[in-house]
């Protein structure tokens, strides 16, 4: 049976949405923020600030589902070979920043829940900082890797998850 040249439908929309909400949150966690300076300070979240930091809390509990779903489906489902003709380390630091991606996207919401629902503020500080931090980092470190696996190698690693 020939390898699969590109990743399933499924796991490459698993792959985007995950991306647009993780990109949301960690761009626009305003509304948290608010919310949190507010109980900080001992005053009345409005209606509105209590809706906003919700919304915050529901994409990251949609990623945290997301992360699962995307799992099962990784694990369930063949993935495109490693592309030919790169150095060996090359595929090393790739699965690392992955193995990092993953443990990232699920500590950052798992975090995020123990702090917002369950008050832990030890649980804040790592989400708001470093986790927050080394999330920013591998996601750039990811973005880098996909640029240069197209540009430089010119493989088709970035093509296997956006146009297949």
């Amino acid at each position: 049976m020939p390898a699969r040249s590109a990743y399933s439908i499924p796991q490459r929309l698993l792959h985007w949405l995950m991306a647009l909400l993780i990109f949301f949150n960690l761009l626009f966690p305003d509304g948290m923020n608010a919310w949190k300076h507010l109980i900080r300070n001992g005053q009345t979240p409005s209606p509105a600030d209590i809706a906003s930091a919700n919304i915050h809390a529901y994409v990251g509990i949609a990623v945290l589902l997301l992360a699962i779903i995307r799992l099962a489906v990784r694990f369930s489902s063949d993935t495109p070979e490693r592309p030919n003709g790169q150095p060996a380390f090359l595929h090393h630091i790739a699965r690392v920043t992955h193995v990092l991606l993953y443990a990232l996207i699920f500590a950052m919401p798992l975090s995020g829940i123990a702090t917002y629902y369950l008050g832990i503020e030890a649980a804040g500080f790592a989400h708001g900082g470093p986790i927050k931090m080394l999330l920013w980092i591998v996601v750039v470190l990811h973005i880098f890797g996909a640029l240069v696996q197209h540009f430089y190698f010119r493989s088709d690693v970035l093509r296997r998850m956006t146009i297949g």
